[in-house]
């Protein structure tokens, strides 16, 4: 049986051609979400054109579809404002009340940079595309460069579950070394009472907000002064910090790590030695000479952690060989990326590095899940509703970025998916999300907005024995390659924070809470007494 979607007429003239109808591929039987996103990729359109009839000069960038609603990135000859909102939703509401059919053609790239000659940013796009021809939407005076797919008409998008949202700016392919854009989003669902229902729970997530409680409960403040990104912990916030480092340093010691502490910085060889430097080096701090010697703040602490492991010869007998640390790591995010203590530069990992034989690597990753699972239990997270598996995997046609050893990345693969397959764990696989020296199990943390992060992680390490010739004497006498386990029992401290925080509200359990109990005198006479307790 053929598989071919069918084709269904879209109406209409067709656009810089004779034919009076388009033939496009269609699915007929799409779900409430594919129904929705073609409804969101619409209302960008709509507020594209609707943009544009205010502004006739102005260059377009893209305009896809998003969780929430849609967004399109302009290049206008005037700042907007959020006074500008109403008039541009106006505009979109007489678009959608004419109901005008969405029109789809397929023409050569020659035609379509005839279109689109006095629109830089979409001749930009047509030159990356590798087919020989392009498709593009009409409707009403307004013509895109896009795939698709669309609903039929304007009309179909329900004008009272439409709502412009906000402003801002967005550089051109997400790189700051191209143009700023202005980025108008868009709020749609399929109905009025999906939008209120969405709108209360963002104001839900604005009380949440760890930067807010953050500030309001005094835990930790910015200092331009200091930096961006730098946060500053106070009294109340270091109790909370202190709390947790406690807790995983002494759990961890109880399941056999052992603690250690490195510098905060190293030569440029080691991060050379190890390979982190040539995928690393944008995130990295610049390099600061002493002497003979140029330094770096360290972006990773393996590195480290393995000199102590080759400081000495080891045997069998002392793997599997647990280091752990909580190190302080430094990495140069950008200024746009960085938010409270989700996204910092300086940040506080408990890191761990199991250096063990291949056939003990099963046993490690299962004790390491189980403790990993102890630790969110412990700080009220759930597995499903909290959290949940991602296993990164590499790809083994892109030797550029990860290291070619098909019967190892092979073997890791399996051996994880084997691991949470057995644990009966709720995951999901991810393409091209693995380190560059082997495949990892990501923790995929959820905030209280929805939006996941990797929290924890859990990584097979198959190449930096190599290249710090990590070795061990086996019972045989001879001399043998350890694998790596790469993990983090807690994640950055300053992110699991920012996590509990939005999690409780700022409401913490009684052994986190910085003020536990409070005495409170109903009389002068009583406050001696009230000080003693």
């Amino acid at each position: 049986m053929s598989t071919r979607q069918p084709l269904v007429p879209v109406p209409g003239e067709r656009f810089f051609s004779e034919i009076k109808e388009i033939m496009v591929p269609a699915k007929e039987d799409k779900t409430k979400e594919e129904k929705l996103e073609m409804m969101r990729h619409s209302a960008a359109h709509i507020m594209a054109e609707a943009v544009l009839s205010i502004f006739p000069n102005a260059r377009f960038g893209i305009g896809p579809a998003i969780d929430d609603g849609f967004y399109y990135d302009f290049e206008l000859p005037c700042p907007l404002t959020t006074d500008d909102l109403p008039v541009i939703a106006s505009r979109m509401d007489e678009i959608i009340t004419k109901d005008l059919p969405f029109l789809r053609d397929e023409i050569s790239k020659d035609e379509a940079k005839k279109i689109f000659k006095d629109q830089p940013y979409k001749m930009e796009l047509i030159e990356e595309i590798e087919e020989d021809k392009v498709s593009i939407y009409r409707q009403g005076e307004f013509t895109d460069l896009c795939r698709g797919p669309h609903v039929k008409t304007t009309g179909e998008i329900p004008r009272d579950a439409l709502r412009l949202d906000k402003i801002a700016g967005a550089y051109w392919k997400g790189s700051e070394k191209n143009p700023m854009l202005q980025r108008i989003y868009g709020l749609l669902f399929t109905s009025r009472q999906e939008l209120n229902e969405y709108m209360e729970k963002q104001e839900e997530i604005k009380k949440r907000d760890h930067r807010k409680i953050g500030k309001d409960l005094d835990l930790f403040v910015f200092s331009d002064l200091v930096g961006k990104g730098l946060p500053l912990f106070t009294e109340k916030g270091s109790i909370i910090r202190r709390e947790l480092e406690c807790f995983v340093v002494d759990e961890e010691i109880k399941r056999g790590y052992k603690h250690v502490y490195t510098p905060d910085l190293a030569k440029i060889e080691l991060y050379e030695t190890s390979g982190h430097y040539p995928y690393y080096k944008d995130t990295m701090y610049p390099v600061m000479k002493v002497e003979e010697e140029e330094l770096m703040l360290r972006p990773m602490t393996c590195p480290h952690h393995f000199e102590l492991y080759a400081s000495k010869p080891r045997s069998y007998r002392e793997l599997p060989f647990r280091i752990a640390e909580l190190a302080k790591q430094f990495r140069y995010e950008k200024s746009g990326e960085l938010t409270g203590l989700m996204r910092v530069r300086s940040f506080c990992l408990a890191d761990s590095h199991i250096i063990c034989k291949p056939e003990q690597a099963m046993g490690e990753v299962n004790t390491v899940l189980d403790l990993i699972e102890y630790v969110t239990a412990t700080l009220g997270l759930d597995t499903g509703d909290n959290y949940r598996y991602r296993l990164s995997l590499g790809d083994r046609k892109d030797s550029t970025k990860y290291y070619k050893d098909e019967q190892s990345w092979d073997f890791a693969e399996e051996l994880l998916r084997r691991v949470l397959t057995q644990r009966k764990a709720n995951f999901f696989e991810a393409e091209r999300e693995a380190a560059f020296y082997g495949p990892k199990i990501d923790i995929q943390m959820k905030s209280f907005a929805g939006k996941e992060d990797t929290v924890f992680t859990v990584q097979y390490d198959f190449v930096m024995p190599k290249r710090f010739k990590l070795t061990y004497i086996d019972k045989d006498q001879k001399e043998k390659e350890p694998i790596v386990i790469h993990r983090s029992s807690i994640g950055a401290i300053e992110r699991t924070m920012a996590f509990l925080i939005e999690r409780y509200c700022g409401a913490f359990p009684v052994w986190l809470s910085p003020v536990q109990v409070s005495i409170i005198p109903v009389a002068d006479r009583h406050t001696d007494y009230a000080t003693k307790l």
